[in-house]
Parts: C-alpha cells; sequence; structure tokens
C-alpha cells in the first residue's frame, strides 16, 4: 500500500492537474484504488474543481460499525458478539496499518493536504460519488455508509466477437457436468497452486473440466506441471468467457472481484480460493451470498477441491443462489449510472 499505492499519488496528481489546466472537464471518473485522484477533492471545494466519482472495483474498504474490516475475510456476524468481535480486529488492524498511516500523512502533507482518517475511510468519504460495482445481494449491509456511497450494479465485459473456439469446444455439450478453473488476470504463472490441484482432483468425476490458463504458453507450462492431463480435462490459453460460463456448472476461482461478477451475471456458483490482495473478501462474500464455497487459501489441496465442486455439484442451492443473483444484476446499469452524474 505504501508503494504500491502511495508513491504513485503525487505524480498522478501533478498529471491530472495538467490535464485539467487544457481540459476543463465536469468529472473525473477513478477506481477506488487510485490515491492520486482524491487531493483534487482534498484541496479544492466542490463548486471549484470537477465532480470526482469514484468506481468501487473492490470491496468497500471503509470502517463500518455493521461489518467487519476490509482485510481478513470475515464474515458479518450479528449481535454484540459480532460487534466486539469486529472492534477487536479493527483495534489490531490498526496497529498493523500505523506505518501505512504515517506514511500517508507524509505523502499528503508533502502535497499540502492535511489528512486525519485512514486511506481506507478517506478513500471512500473523500469523492462526491462513490459507485461500488456491485449489486446489494452481494455486498454487506452498511446503515452507516457515506452518504455518497451506493451499489450501481457490475461493468460487464464486451462480448469476445469473432474468435475462433479451440478445436474441443463441442465437448463441452456432452451432457456431463462443466467445471472451468482459472487462477485470473495476474496469478497465472504457478499453475501448482489452483489450476493443477483442480484438474488432479477432478480426473476420476464424471465431468468435463475446462482450464483457462490466461497465457499463450499456459497449456504447455500447465501440461509440463502434470505430467499427464487428465481425459476429462481441456487446456486453453485464453478462452471467451462470455461463451464458456454459460455452459458452465461450477467456476473453480482465486477470487477476483471482476471474475466473480462475470461468473454471477450467468448465475454460474464458484469455488474460491484467493488470499492475496483482495480476494480474501471476495470469497468471504461468496460464502455470504449463498454463491459458492470459500476455501480459505490460496493453494487448496485436491480434497478440499474434489468435495467443494460436489457439494456444488450435489445442489444445496449454490445455483438457485447464483441465479437470483444473476437476475438482480439485470436490474442494475452501471454505465448509465455513472453516466447521470456526467450528464
Amino acid at each position: 500500500m505504501a508503494h504500491g499505492l502511495l508513491d504513485p499519488a503525487p505524480e498522478v496528481y501533478a498529471g491530472l492537474k495538467e490535464i485539467l489546466a487544457g481540459f476543463p472537464a465536469s468529472a473525473v471518473i477513478t477506481e477506488n484504488i487510485n490515491l492520486g485522484a482524491l487531493p483534487l477533492a482534498i484541496e479544492h471545494p466542490p463548486g471549484e474543481r470537477p465532480a470526482l466519482i469514484t468506481l468501487g472495483v473492490i470491496p468497500p474498504s471503509f470502517t463500518s460499525a455493521d461489518a467487519p474490516p476490509f482485510g481478513p475475510g470475515l464474515l458479518p456476524l450479528a449481535g454484540e458478539r459480532g460487534r466486539a468481535r469486529d472492534q477487536a480486529v479493527r483495534e489490531q488492524m490498526a496497529v498493523i496499518f500505523d506505518p501505512v498511516h504515517a506514511y500517508f500523512v507524509k505523502v499528503f502533507g508533502a502535497m499540502g493536504l492535511p489528512v486525519r482518517d485512514s486511506v481506507f475511510d478517506t478513500l471512500a468519504k473523500v469523492p462526491d460519488h462513490y459507485l461500488q460495482l456491485t449489486i446489494p445481494s452481494f455486498e454487506y449491509p452498511r446503515g452507516d455508509a457515506p452518504a455518497s456511497f451506493r451499489c450501481v450494479g457490475p461493468v460487464l465485459p464486451e462480448p469476445a466477437g469473432n474468435v475462433e473456439p479451440p478445436g474441443w469446444w463441442a465437448d463441452l455439450d456432452g451432457g456431463r457436468p462443466v467445471v472451468a478453473v482459472t487462477q485470473g488476470t495476474l496469478e497465472n504463472r504457478d499453475f501448482s497452486a489452483l489450476i493443477a490441484p483442480t484438474l488432479r482432483a477432478l480426473a476420476d468425476l464424471d465431468v468435463t473440466v475446462v482450464a483457462a490458463t490466461g497465457t499463450e504458453d499456459g497449456p504447455d507450462r500447465l501440461r509440463a506441471e502434470l505430467g499427464e492431463v487428465p481425459a476429462n480435462a481441456r487446456l486453453a490459453g485464453f478462452v471467451p468467457f462470455d461463451r464458456l460460463l454459460p455452459l458452465t456448472d461450477v467456476l473453480v476461482t482465486n477470487g477476483g472481484y471482476g471474475g466473480a461478477h462475470i461468473a454471477l451475471s450467468h448465475g454460474v456458483p464458484m469455488v474460491v480460493a484467493g488470499e492475496a490482495q483482495d480476494k480474501p473478501e471476495v470469497a468471504a462474500r461468496v460464502e455470504w451470498s449463498g454463491t459458492g464455497v470459500n476455501l480459505r487459501t490460496d493453494r487448496p489441496s485436491e480434497d478440499a477441491v474434489r468435495a467443494a465442486v460436489r457439494d456444488i455439484l450435489g445442489g444445496g442451492g449454490f445455483r438457485d443462489r447464483a441465479r437470483a443473483l444473476r437476475a438482480e444484476m439485470r436490474e442494475y446499469d452501471a454505465l448509465g449510472a455513472i453516466a447521470a452524474l456526467v450528464g
């Protein structure tokens, strides 16, 4: 946080001011982990600058008495017991993040900008509009959220267009369940974390498993990792998820926020295995919403993956919940909400 998010902030803000000097914008749209746009709203009152519209591309991080603190991936716990637990964890995390807060004060102070709240709370309180790219059923309710905060639904990718499907594509219409597995956009160098264990775990099940490796050399590296590719597995570097997910019964994923919403937009339940960045929080929301199984690790055992996939395929209401969230998503128009604020 200190060096990946805070260090670039002064240069980002300088670049933003340079752009605005020659382009009198009415709004600045940014994401909720871009600290370089916050100084605009701290330094200038609303009438003297463009409106700052923040898009929540990861789960909300601001403090709330109604929800567990961001980071550990805790599920909400009702009543006084939950409030006591959350307060205790908040106090512990304040100690852990004290060096980050001190660095935050230092970096923004060097720009002549005083800050009092934590980075997490400043990200939410400063923008004029904080649009979380999700739906209420996938986010913890908070009665004390900033007035600027609201859920507007996800921004989903455009259809892939004219992409030639792999030669094995017809195998997905074979009448047996399809399980897709991915390690997301970035965590795709070490397939021993999730993809390889998933292929091994499901090798003896009556399913077709599609491994989306995310890189051109991914299939070759995965073959080397496995030694022998299971007969029910199909490997791909890049695969159009807007075509794959309608044919998919379960998605095994490391829990990226965007990927989880894409899965839910197709009504696909998930097995989530992620510990880095915001992934524990995404996994917790999958569990809380009833749309999948949270493995609480980024390197699950084969037994754990097999049991989770069986749980979902065996019923338990996971697909019904995923389809309910799909229906709810269709009631939202994130791009329309953003456009309305700009207009």
